[in-house]
Formats: C-alpha cells, sequence, structure tokens
C-alpha cells in the first residue's frame, strides 16, 4: 500500500462560534505566539494511505436531503453520491495516531498553555477557534501541512469546570442520551428536552427536533466544514478530536465524506439518525470485485470514520450509565455505545493491569500512557489492532421510541 509522509505546520484559524451567526473562517483573526512546553523535534510526520470515501454530489441537495427527512419524514436514499479516492491517515500507524492524539488534545488549550502538546516547532502562530467569546462551546484548532495539501480541523471535547461546561454538558446529554438525558425516574437534573412520554418510552419527533436546533454544536461544526471546503477546495481535510469532539468530527466526517479519527468518544451511530444526516449507502453501487475499498458485507453505513478506545474507559463503551454511576453523578447521561465507521479498542485491562475507571478517559492519559506507550497493541506483532466494525450492536435497549404526542 501507497504510504505518503506530511509535515504539518500549524495554522489556527478563528472564528467566532456564535449561535445565531453563521461562522466564518475568513474573518482576520487574532494572532498568537507558541512558546514549546517541552523538547521539539526537527519535524513530525504523519502516514497517510489511499482512502475512498462516499461524498454527496451537492451539498445543497445533502442539505435538502436532510430537511425533507425531518419535516416531510421522506427517506434520504435517493441523495446522489460520488466515489471519490483520496488521502487519509495511515490509522496502522502508532505515531501517526499518537499525533492526531495531541491534535485533538491541543483543542482545549492555547499555544503556551501548560496543557499544550508539542507537535512540531516550525507551528508558531495559532489562530484559534471559537475562543473569542468566553461562553462559546466550540472551541478547536486548525493544522495544515507545509504544501496545505492537507488540512486537520481538531474539535474539543466536554470540559467539566469552565466557561463552555455549561454548553459542552447540554450538547453530550443531548447527543448521547436515550431520551433527554433522563436516567431514571429519580433523576434531579434538568432534562435537556420534553419528550419523555411515561413507561419508558420517547418521542421520536420531539428528539429529532431538538437535536437539530441551531445553537447544537453540530451546526455549528456544519458550519466550519462548509468555510474549510471554500478555503481549501483542493486540499485534503481531516477532523480529530477526543470525546464530544470525537463524536462531532465523525458524525461531520459521515455527513461530508471526510476522514474523522476520534479518541475515546461516546456512541454517535443513534445521534445521527436523530439529526436525520443522510448517510452513504452499506455497500457502493457496484461491489463485483473484492478490490473495493468498503466493506463487501456491511449493512452499516459505509463512512471514513476510525474510533480509538481503550477498554478501561466506560464512556466509549457506554457503560458509565445508571444513577450509581459517576457521568450521572455528575448530571451526564452518556448511555450510547454504538460508533460509526470501525473502531480500535486498546485493551489496556490486559496488557497495562488498568481497571475500567471513568479517570481514564482524559485525553493525557491516552497519550502519554497509551498511544506513546512501548506496548504492541494488536496482534500477530501488529502494534495497532485491525479496525473493525460494531455490527451486533444496540443502543438504548429497554426504551420504546415512537410517534406518542400526535
Amino acid at each position: 500500500m501507497l504510504h505518503i509522509l506530511l509535515v504539518f505546520h500549524l495554522c489556527f484559524l478563528s472564528v467566532i462560534a456564535n449561535d445565531a451567526q453563521s461562522n466564518n473562517l475568513l474573518e482576520t483573526p487574532h494572532r498568537y505566539e507558541l512558546v514549546p512546553q517541552e523538547p521539539t523535534r526537527t519535524s513530525l510526520t504523519l502516514r497517510t494511505r489511499p482512502t475512498s470515501v462516499y461524498r454527496p454530489r451537492s451539498h445543497q441537495a445533502l442539505d435538502n436531503a436532510r430537511q425533507r427527512s425531518v419535516h416531510q419524514k421522506e427517506c434520504s436514499n435517493e441523495l446522489e453520491w460520488d466515489v471519490v479516492d483520496t488521502l487519509g491517515p495511515d490509522i496502522e500507524d502508532i505515531h501517526t495516531l499518537a499525533q492526531l492524539a495531541r491534535m485533538s488534545g491541543n483543542a482545549y488549550a492555547l499555544p503556551g498553555q501548560s496543557n499544550w502538546y508539542e507537535v512540531d516547532q516550525s507551528w508558531n502562530t495559532s489562530f484559534p477557534i471559537g475562543w473569542e467569546d468566553a461562553q462559546d462551546g466550540f472551541r478547536g484548532h486548525v493544522f495544515i501541512s507545509s504544501d496545505n495539501s492537507t488540512v486537520v480541523l481538531s474539535i474539543k471535547g466536554t470540559t467539566i469546570q469552565g466557561p463552555t461546561s455549561k454548553k459542552d454538558k447540554f450538547n453530550d446529554n443531548l447527543l448521547f442520551s436515550c431520551c433527554c438525558a433522563l436516567v431514571d425516574l429519580s433523576w434531579i437534573f434538568n432534562t435537556v428536552c420534553k419528550c419523555y412520554s411515561n413507561h419508558w418510552r420517547c418521542d421520536d419527533t420531539c428528539l429529532s427536533e431538538a437535536l437539530i436546533e441551531d445553537s447544537l454544536f453540530y451546526s455549528v461544526g456544519a458550519n466550519l466544514v462548509h468555510d474549510l471546503l471554500l478555503l481549501y477546495p483542493t486540499s485534503n481535510i481531516w477532523l480529530v478530536g477526543h470525546s464530544l469532539g470525537g463524536a462531532l468530527a465523525s458524525l461531520l466526517g459521515s455527513t461530508y465524506g471526510l476522514p474523522a479519527v476520534a479518541f475515546e468518544s461516546p456512541g454517535e451511530r443513534l445521534a445521527a439518525q436523530r439529526l436525520h444526516l443522510p448517510l452513504p449507502p452499506s455497500h457502493p453501487p457496484s461491489i463485483a470485485n473484492t478490490t473495493s475499498p468498503f466493506s463487501p458485507y456491511s449493512s452499516l453505513p459505509q463512512v471514513p470514520i476510525t474510533h480509538v478506545y481503550h477498554n478501561s474507559d466506560p464512556i466509549p463503551q457506554g457503560t458509565c450509565t445508571g444513577f450509581a454511576s459517576p457521568c450521572a453523578h455528575a448530571g451526564y447521561a452518556l448511555e450510547t455505545r454504538c460508533h460509526l465507521g470501525k473502531s480500535i479498542v486498546l485493551d489496556t485491562i490486559g496488557k497495562l493491569g488498568w481497571r475500567v475507571d471513568v479517570r481514564k478517559h482524559v485525553i493525557k492519559d491516552v497519550i502519554t500512557k497509551v498511544l506513546e506507550a512501548d506496548v504492541v497493541w494488536g496482534t500477530d506483532g501488529k502494534v495497532v489492532p485491525e479496525a473493525v466494525e460494531e455490527v451486533d450492536c444496540v443502543d438504548c435497549y429497554k426504551w420504546e421510541f415512537g410517534n406518542y404526542y400526535s
């Protein structure tokens, strides 16, 4: 397989993630100087590999199909998709995964801060996304290769304490709970929507209407992706993120056919359904040959998404649930576990002797103790395990969903 090495420079594009306005990456940004926080290397490279993706033939048709699905309950299967050959990240290379995880971690910080992860000393100018308004929750950075061939959008995940924590929690509970963050009937926290219909029943239409509100981070991210596609029409665009940020990267990558890598993210497959996202078919138009880049026997949408998580973290596995869980105690209903695309699961329980602990969810541990550890995670001498689809996965099995409010 052909691999290409990319040397990246950092260019942070700044937007004000205003709920009421479209985000415009073309606005003149503020400038920040990077102060390296750890010893730098002369250059770092990311490995790429040829990747085939489904992309909507028309973004306008994509938006129209989604609106018809939301308002007229019409299936969006008639949307035309093109199979496009591009370069995606080499997910079999542990160094590439570690560098993408560092980019994901940097979405939580500004250059010069103690939690900034060094990637390349030549990245000396930053243009943060969404940092101008302290109350805005959608934040991140944009990384650009030195030849402008590849652009990486890194999206921030949840911050427990801080100015964005309220919006972060709202999006978490709306996207990853079974029904409006109602964990059980004794739930003391406010629900994020009013779709519960007694006896473990939840109204589907109500949920969809709640999720498509413009204040949702997905809508902000869609505007950013549109801007990036305008700014870099000939570049390969990748999306990365940790936790909530990774799930958003996956949802956006699935929508627009952009390779995405998500670290320790809750299951977002149910959120994609409720957002009425038009997704590619489960099989390409013609799959008569065995050299197809798509999974030939899959019943799942063929999206260019890779989830990376370890089995000591209960959040991506959907097990930090129930009223007695630490997630519920903090007011989070992170109940979904089914992911889009394929997943790489690292056995930290067997290889490192870890126990299941929500404190292992943090990106710092993922970077320094997992991805950059001297461990062979796969079988047959492979450092990275095979990425596989989560085929037999069911979310929210005890709930009934239907049209109960009509």
